[in-house]
């Protein structure tokens, strides 16, 4: 059995509040947006050679190109919630966010920018 999807209109709905009030969000709804944020990513990247890792919240394996069984993958992408978000929404991009170390990216295969942002929202 599968992991269960995020419904779209609730991804967004949830990315959309955070976006607009990390701090303030809840902790359940922080874990959604950062979820269906990654869920989007596997859905228009999919593979298995990165592994996109947002403790605590998720993590999932992206990207077409050799895999992996066992282990730390050889290519690996980490960072916390608001980073992510902010990448995937494209108010950060992958480059400034490498620069200040918001990021950690390992592995000849592990840039994302090619692939960001996933869901830009609409400015208030």
């Amino acid at each position: 059995m599968g992991k269960a999807r995020i419904d779209a209109a609730a991804g967004t709905s949830a990315v959309t509040t955070v976006a607009n009030d990390f701090d303030g969000a809840s902790r359940e709804l922080r874990a959604t947006a950062v979820r269906f944020l990654l869920q989007c990513l596997s859905d228009a990247a999919p593979g298995n050679s990165v592994e996109v890792r947002v403790p605590p919240f998720g993590a999932v394996q992206c990207i077409e190109g050799p895999g992996h069984t066992r282990g730390t993958p050889p290519n690996v992408v980490e960072t916390d919630a608001q980073t992510w978000l902010a990448l995937a929404t494209g108010t950060l991009s992958w480059d400034e966010a490498r620069a200040s170390a918001r990021v950690h990216a390992s592995g000849q295969r592990a840039d994302l920018s090619a692939h960001l942002p996933i869901l830009r929202l609409p400015r208030p």
